[in-house]
């Protein structure tokens, strides 16, 4: 097999676990008034019964991309760290049997594999995260077309330097990057250098106001997400997309503002876990397959809707052939608008 036909389409890197999904009943949700602050309650001091537990493997942010960008048919990788350990064993089965190339997991003796539990309460829910404090090596291998870079742990920003000497390596490679809660927590000063490098960029809102220290800003909607996305392409990112949860998604690209609508629910959603991933990796496949940033916003929710109707975040994920069924069939108002442009 040649160099070329060997070259990896999508290769993620970040971190991987072990996803316990706890069904809850017996609690309630409080919200600060005017906010969208709000708290998952139970009562303290006592036994809360829950409804079942189901525990799935091989999970996170770069994992779940990687197996989303698999099923639209790309040729894909991770690098990720692993514990000598039964969970994860657990993640090499789960990565091979969704055709994950799984040659640059890196398995550490004396290290747990990272387990999180997801305290899941109606449709959405709180996880319960502890990141193991791997020694992150970035392992021997060739260009790849794209990289999607995500969540990993607090001690990891010499490791992000390694990654980016790779990128220095293969000024062809493209870099997505979708920030962990760590790597925000970083700052952008200690990780300007990836945000310079970057193609392409995703977030949520809140998650963009967090980066930019505009916890604060209030604007309306279209204004406020306007200046969020000048604000992280002022970082480097060539292309900066944003989403807003039930409000659709932002893509701001060439001056211009564009957004889309959610998809449609097919039915009411089971599980809000995974959403966010599946949005940005199949943006990111779609690109990678040759589509227009255009074209790859409006893949982005299809594979957010048909993830909401199962447990986790990767059963939901589609093939490229249902895919672009549900696109094909999508309702007349299921199209990018333009926004605002920027004088």
């Amino acid at each position: 097999m040649s160099e070329k036909d060997n070259k990896i389409d999508f290769l993620a890197i970040g971190d991987i676990v072990i996803d316990a999904f706890i069904r809850l009943r017996d609690a309630h949700v409080h919200c600060k008034l005017n906010t969208d602050d709000c708290e998952l309650c139970l009562r303290f001091g006592d036994k809360v019964p829950y409804e079942s537990v189901t525990v799935i493997p091989a999970v996170g942010n770069s994992p779940n991309a990687t197996v989303a960008s698999a099923r639209l048919g790309l040729r894909s990788a991770l690098i990720a760290h692993i514990g000598n350990d039964k969970h994860g064993q657990d993640c090499l089965e789960s990565l091979k049997n969704n055709k994950i190339i799984t040659d640059y997991i890196l398995t550490e003796k004396n290290k747990n594999t990272n387990y999180h539990y997801v305290l899941w309460y109606d449709v959405d829910r709180t996880i319960l995260i502890k990141h193991t404090k791997f020694d992150y090596e970035f392992p021997k291998l060739t260009e790849a077309s794209w990289v999607y870079l995500s969540s990993l742990a607090e001690n990891s920003l010499e490791y992000h330097a390694k990654i980016l000497k790779y990128l220095q390596n293969y000024p062809d490679t493209k870099l997505a990057f979708q920030p962990g809660t760590f790597q925000i927590k970083l700052g952008t000063e200690k990780l300007k250098d990836i945000y310079q490098r970057t193609e392409i960029f995703f977030s949520n809102v809140e998650e963009a106001k967090k980066i930019l220290g505009k916890e604060n800003i209030n604007n309306d909607k279209n204004q406020t997400v306007l200046e969020l996305s000048k604000g992280i392409k002022s970082l480097g990112p060539k292309i900066v997309v944003l989403s807003d949860g039930p409000e659709g998604a932002y893509l701001y690209l060439n001056d211009e503002l564009w957004h889309i609508p959610v998809y449609p629910d097919i039915a009411p959603p089971l599980d809000r876990t995974g959403a966010g991933d599946a949005f940005s990796a199949t943006f990111t496949a779609a690109l990678a397959l040759g589509k227009t940033p255009l074209e790859a916003l409006a893949w982005g929710p299809i594979n957010s809707m048909s993830v909401v109707q199962e447990i986790g975040a990767q059963k939901g994920l589609l093939s490229r052939e249902k895919l672009e069924e549900y696109l094909k069939t999508a309702p007349r108002d299921y199209q990018a608008l333009k926004c605002s442009k920027n004088d």
